[in-house]
């Protein structure tokens, strides 16, 4: 199958090459780029645990001190990872939602209230706000900014026209903003007439859907692969 990616190459590479061993064509088109927000190092002694909705935040995380032990919640199993690689141990992980993110905060031990959320500058879900409610005390730190890609080079052009994608996977609303914005610059409603938009979230695809998108699912970070399978031999 011929698969559109969207993430930074950065964020995808790995993925990228599972699927290409899978044998299929993988057309690498990305929406964002990312960039540090230059942010203060911060000095994790005065947190009990620290909020990761991206591996992008744990890439330019800063920290005052080499304390590694703090308890860190991260959205999915890729962020977990990247704080792993930092040499962090005491971490958890949610399913891939930043929903189910915020119920494992809520249910877990009573002594965590006093967190740092280290995000970007477009977030599409309010988690500090709806922590607050719950009665937590909630540093927003913003660590990273992305800014929307609505170019496209000749080589992916020629890709997209020679290899009509099946398939786009899309992980933000911004890249999804972006996603269609490049689609309508350069004219290629036509070619993406077949094409399944899979979405990380609920708010993406109904945005995708106001813009004209009909052919629309949900997936899970990390089931990539079996989206493809199903899809394919269904």
């Amino acid at each position: 199958m011929n698969i559109i990616f969207t993430r930074p190459l950065i964020d995808a590479e790995d993925l990228m090459m599972s699927f290409f061993s899978s044998g299929h064509k993988v057309i690498h088109m990305p929406t964002l780029k990312i960039t540090s927000a230059e942010m203060e190092p911060i000095d994790v002694k005065n947190y009990d645990g620290l909020i990761f909705t991206s591996a992008n935040a744990v890439r330019f995380l800063k920290v005052k001190n080499d304390q590694k032990d703090i308890k860190c919640f991260c959205v999915g199993n890729l962020t977990e990872r990247s704080l792993r690689l930092k040499g962090f141990n005491n971490t958890v992980a949610a399913s891939g939602t930043v929903n189910a993110l915020k119920n494992i905060i809520i249910n877990h031990e009573k002594n965590i209230k006093n967190l740092a959320y280290l995000c970007g500058d477009v977030i599409s879900y309010d988690l500090d706000k709806e922590l607050l409610r719950e009665g937590f005390k909630v540093r927003k730190i913003i660590n990273y900014k992305s800014t929307k890609i609505i170019e496209l080079n000749k080589e992916s052009m020629d890709l997209i026209k020679k290899y009509i994608a099946n398939i786009a996977f899309i992980y933000s609303r911004r890249s999804a903003e972006s996603f269609d914005e490049i689609v309508r610059k350069y004219s290629l409603s036509e070619l993406m007439t077949h094409c399944k938009v899979m979405c990380i979230s609920k708010k993406i695809e109904e945005y995708l859907k106001s813009r004209g998108w009909n052919k629309t699912e949900l997936f899970n970070p990390g089931e990539e692969l079996i989206k493809i399978d199903q899809i394919k031999n269904g």
